[in-house]
């Protein structure tokens, strides 16, 4: 399918960098790339759907914030994208309020600390935290802690998935996982890098990402950075993959879905067509981005069982 124009609107949107700030060293790059998806937030995302309890909470020391539209229900945690190096609970709230009004589940968006100023593992570290303490503090947030889901977006599918797997590793399995253009390879290696160019993300970006979260070429081929590198996926959390068309991620997410069905793991891929990079998100310039919140929401419903 061809590009979507909504592609190029989007793309139109953030603020881009003065020329004087690109000349500027790279953490320079990073504040102005930080508050240009800030500022953008709202003609992005559009306004907020109202929810019955819209509440922050502190999650042993890590900042999270909390949606639910009824006490007892189950939980997605769920855990931002932006290279590691920038998002937040702000800029990805208007997503998860609507798959929290979509799905009847609560959402826990997690305010993980953010590369270089905190590089691996500390952002995995935020979101184990959460996940023990979902388990600890739920019943007392009014939620069902034993119905226990995980997603995120680009570097936060990442994280998700490893904590997943970690989980399952520790006995303490999840039991759904929603993965949306998840970055996978920290080589950078798959095809979709050099067919799909020019659509807010490219190799260099992602390797710069890498390397911001990760300094330590020799870390970045362990189980806990790299998602392939582990040797048995089996009993990994049934999976709803979401990839984009005109995206550089898009090989590694579908190749990632691939390994989960080898490994006899209950996996739906979805491929948007047309659409880039981060469309997720903007539900108020993609027509995608809307049908991706619903499909999640069905997912989950679906999944947790109510």
């Amino acid at each position: 399918m061809a590009v979507h124009p909504q592609v190029h609107a989007s793309l139109a949107i953030r603020r881009r960098p003065p020329a004087e700030a690109l000349a500027a060293d790279p953490y320079e790059r990073l504040q102005h790339a930080r508050r240009a998806m800030e500022e953008s937030n709202e003609a992005e995302c559009g306004p907020a759907i109202p929810l019955p309890v819209v509440v922050d909470v502190d999650a042993d020391g890590v900042p999270c914030r909390l949606y639910a539209t009824r006490t007892g229900a189950p939980v997605l945690v769920y855990v931002h994208g932006g290279g590691w190096c920038y998002g937040s609970v702000e800029t990805f709230d208007r997503l998860c309020r609507r798959i929290a009004d979509r799905s009847g589940c609560a959402v826990l968006s997690v305010g993980y600390r953010l590369a270089p100023e905190h590089v691996f593992p500390a952002a995995l570290d935020d979101v184990e935290t959460v996940l023990g303490w979902v388990r600890k503090e739920g019943a007392g947030l009014g939620v069902d802690p034993y119905r226990l889901a995980i997603g995120g977006d680009s570097a936060g599918g990442q994280l998700a998935t490893v904590a997943a797997r970690r989980q399952r590793d520790a006995a303490t399995p999840l039991d759904y996982q929603v993965l949306i253009y998840p970055a996978i390879d920290p080589m950078t290696a798959s095809e979709s890098y050099d067919e799909v160019g020019g659509y807010g993300l490219d190799r260099a970006s992602m390797k710069l990402a890498w390397e911001t979260y990760v300094p330590s070429p020799a870390d970045r081929f362990g189980p806990d950075v790299a998602p392939l590198a582990v040797e048995d996926l089996a009993g990994m959390p049934p999976t709803l993959i979401i990839t984009a068309e005109y995206d550089v991620l898009r090989d590694e997410g579908a190749d990632y879905a691939d390994a989960l069905v080898t490994a006899g793991v209950p996996v739906v891929h979805v491929r948007y067509a047309g659409v880039n990079h981060g469309f997720a998100r903007k539900l108020a310039l993609f027509d995608a981005a809307r049908a991706a919140a619903d499909q999640i929401a069905v997912s989950l419903r679906a999944a947790l069982t109510f």
